[in-house]
């Protein structure tokens, strides 16, 4: 058990973490963006289409490369794959091609079997993620992740980190029938811990994740600066806002920070 700082708020009593993964523990744009780029040139590549059209399924899927950023209202980043893979498919539908699904589900599998074998250049952890969880799994915290991602996709991120095997959980948005903010996730975390929601805190950039936490009535929910939300869309929902991760500092049950 371990107390949080942040900012000039003490949380205290705190039994488990839950981050989500991507904005909070990994780059958000970079991560994605790439993934989303290699996914639009499959399917680009199998229908013979130019690189005018990779762009727009790469803006349709939710990046917007002029900006350097993905976009607010998604979907990736913010929603479960399926619907990310059916912006495509749409995008394609508009373009006069007819059942595209097959095509759309094999290159989304594809891609990811390729980036299985080497995350190098997709993910990038953010600094001060591998320090904040691994000081509070050794004073007595439990880790969780809740991401829109799937399971076996956040595992291997959370490996190739470095923090996988402090990580006791994870929840995937294969695992559950409802996204966030719905609190269904945390839910299933809590009951596999056999911790009360008392004794939770919850971490995430976008304003889903820390709804999410408000929704399931956990002790604290955290906002971070380093995806969607602003500074003042989280502050009229939390009073719990940090610039990044390596802005959550822990305090030992001794009251010394470790």
């Amino acid at each position: 058990m371990v107390d949080l700082c942040v900012g000039e708020n003490i949380i205290e009593d705190v039994r488990v973490i839950i981050f989500d993964k991507d904005g909070t523990l990994i780059e958000l744009y970079n991560y994605w963006s790439k993934m989303v780029e290699l996914r639009a040139k499959l399917i680009c590549r199998r229908l013979l289409l130019d690189d005018i059209h990779v762009k727009n399924i790469v803006y349709e899927m939710g990046v917007d490369d002029d900006a350097g950023r993905l976009r607010p209202d998604g979907p990736v980043g913010l929603r479960k794959r399926e619907i990310v893979m059916q912006a495509a498919i749409d995008y394609l539908t508009n373009l006069g091609f007819k059942e595209t699904y097959d095509l759309c589900f094999n290159v989304f599998k594809e891609v990811d079997e390729l980036t299985s074998i080497n995350l190098q250049g997709f993910v990038k952890p953010i600094a001060g993620a591998k320090e904040l969880v691994r000081n509070a799994s050794r004073n007595g915290c439990r880790i969780a992740v809740a991401t829109t991602d799937r399971r076996e996709r956040a595992a291997l991120a959370m490996n190739f980190i470095g923090i996988g095997d402090v990580v006791d959980t994870i929840v995937g948005a294969d695992d559950v029938s409802r996204q966030k903010p719905d609190p269904e996730q945390i839910y299933m975390i809590l009951n596999f811990l056999g911790i009360d929601r008392s004794h939770a805190v919850m971490v995430g950039d976008a304003m889903t994740d820390v709804k999410m936490g408000i929704n399931a009535g956990v002790k604290a929910s955290i906002g971070l600066l380093t995806g969607f939300a602003t500074y003042e869309q989280l502050k009229e929902i939390t009073p719990y806002v940090a610039r990044d991760i390596s802005k959550i500092e822990i305090i030992t049950r001794d009251g010394e920070k470790p």
